[in-house]
């Protein structure tokens, strides 16, 4: 399989800002990033990838824990997971595409999305060939094209003798989702009309989500999953989501309640400057985040 050019940070970020820029109009109000594995999709590719065809279950298991505890790092361990792959990718992906199941309401909300000109990227440690892949086969082709993935590239060997990621970012993480996302950010408020600040919202279900979470301005974490206890644990605000229908009604709320009130009085008045006066003074480990009661309360009930 042929190895797609990685672009770089900076114009892929300006290309984030930009979809649904079909019409013409600059003025992006509502970006959403979404993690890919076990949000939008309820397993984990790279998982059923190395349980099967890979180093097998227990090894990925060991791995996992020690990235955990810290012996590995993710990347580290990531290229041995990665490593001990020897078949070919249409091979593997036809295992993933039995394995998968979508979030049953995601089709919806991404022609929402679609629809309303909310730009929607997938910001991913996983490979990016892979991802594109799964979402052409779920979505088809032309829905999948709307969507921005910001992940790692790869380069795959044709007999699927090597699999090596291409990483995005050049330190332990490989890919720095919250770096990924202030790029974004700083590109959109650049397309902004009228000085608007764009709102930012992330959508995810791990711990390892929490440093793309950090640069949101509203965080969704999938019910009963280690990102929502997390939350819950050092008391994070976030509003949980059981399917992507909550985020749906969620995100039109929102909207409207932004579009029936007055400039400078607004939903987005408010919600933005307040984070960004939050991440101007806060450190860099805490996980920043604004979100108003009402939210919270609308996906629970």
């Amino acid at each position: 399989m042929p190895t797609a050019i990685l672009p770089s940070p900076a114009s892929e970020a300006k290309g984030l800002a930009n979809v649904g820029n079909e019409a013409g109009s600059k003025k992006r109000k509502i970006i959403c990033f979404s993690d890919f594995d076990g949000t939008i999709f309820m397993q984990d590719t790279g998982h059923v990838l190395f349980d099967n065809v890979g180093c097998g279950a227990k090894r990925r298991e060991l791995l996992d824990q020690q990235i955990k505890t810290g012996e590995r790092s993710f990347r580290e361990a990531s290229e041995e997971m990665w490593g001990s792959l020897h078949v070919p990718f249409d091979d593997g992906f036809e295992i993933m595409k039995k394995a998968l199941e979508i979030d049953p309401d995601f089709r919806n909300f991404h022609q929402y999305c679609i629809s309303n000109k909310i730009p929607f990227n997938v910001i991913s440690a996983g490979l990016k060939p892979i991802l594109r892949r799964v979402l052409d086969t779920f979505l088809g082709e032309d829905l999948s094209a709307h969507i921005n993935i910001v992940a790692n590239d790869a380069k795959i060997a044709e007999d699927g003798s090597e699999w090596k990621p291409i990483w995005r970012h050049d330190n332990e993480l490989g890919h720095d989702k919250a770096l990924s996302v202030q790029e974004a950010r700083s590109q959109a408020i650049l397309t902004c009309e009228d000085g608007t600040i764009p709102l930012i919202v992330f959508i995810g279900d791990g711990v390892s989500d929490l440093p793309a979470a950090r640069e949101a301005d509203v965080l969704f974490a999938r019910r009963g999953l280690r990102l929502e206890e997390y939350c819950i644990e050092n008391n994070i605000a976030h509003a949980p989501f059981d399917t992507f229908a909550d985020i749906q009604r969620e995100i039109e709320r929102m909207r409207k309640e932004d579009e029936e009130k007055t400039a400078g009085n607004g939903l987005l008045a408010v919600f933005n400057p307040r984070a960004n006066l939050w991440r101007r003074v806060s450190s860099k480990t805490a996980v920043p985040l604004y979100a108003t009661k009402s939210a919270v309360a609308g996906v629970t009930a």
